[in-house]
């Protein structure tokens, strides 16, 4: 059986703020201080959460009543990185992807990118899916490439400390993979192996 994605709801709040405390607890343990407190603190971190779970941008991913993964996207950057991108071509824009210890190793994040990638490019035509990751965190930077991101650059405010820029072309997602299954209202009835990209969304 799959994973099901549904949108967060304020119920889900204190779960996925958990889940991401067990993220940052666990990247304590690497070489990066990704998460070492959260930014600029927790009130405001919390606060951001929630207001994107009230807005709608949240999704989760569940086995069964388990909360496996998460991740955020919506259609603006992250109002310090507003100026940053090459252009204002429209795109997804993702934030805070974690899947929880009990479930890595399974795909689910690549899955989520892709699902997150998809649903964008076809709910309003976004040619772009992008993220910005955290500067220290050298191994999530490859990860990222491996997933068919290209490094963009690093934001001007040296201070920031979420400012390496990656993003990756949607008409390159070829599927969303991992038995991802989005549940409730979608632009498409999403299967396993993921829709296919509108041929006027794809470019040379």
């Amino acid at each position: 059986m799959g994973f099901r994605v549904r949108l967060a709801n304020d119920q889900h709040k204190r779960r996925i703020i958990r889940l991401l405390d067990e993220t940052a607890a666990w990247l304590r343990n690497k070489d990066t201080d990704q998460w070492a407190r959260p930014w600029p603190d927790r009130a405001a971190r919390n606060e951001r959460i929630m207001a994107d779970i009230a807005e709608g941008k949240t999704w989760i991913a569940w086995d069964g009543d388990i909360l496996a993964g998460t991740i955020t996207s919506e259609e603006t950057a992250n109002p310090p990185l507003s100026n940053e991108w090459d252009d204002d071509e429209p795109a997804a824009y993702v934030h805070r992807l974690a899947v929880a210890r009990s479930h890595a190793g399974r795909g689910l994040g690549s899955s989520l990118l892709n699902w997150a990638g998809l649903r964008a490019a076809t709910g309003y035509g976004a040619r772009w899916i992008r993220i910005d990751v955290w500067n220290t965190n050298l191994e999530l930077h490859k990860y990222y490439l491996r997933q068919g991101f290209t490094f963009v650059r690093h934001c001007q405010d040296l201070d920031y400390p979420s400012g390496a820029l990656f993003q990756k072309a949607t008409h390159h997602i070829a599927e969303v993979g991992g038995d991802l299954v989005e549940d409730g209202p979608a632009m498409w009835s999403a299967m396993p192996w993921g829709p296919s990209v509108p041929a006027q969304w794809r470019c040379c």
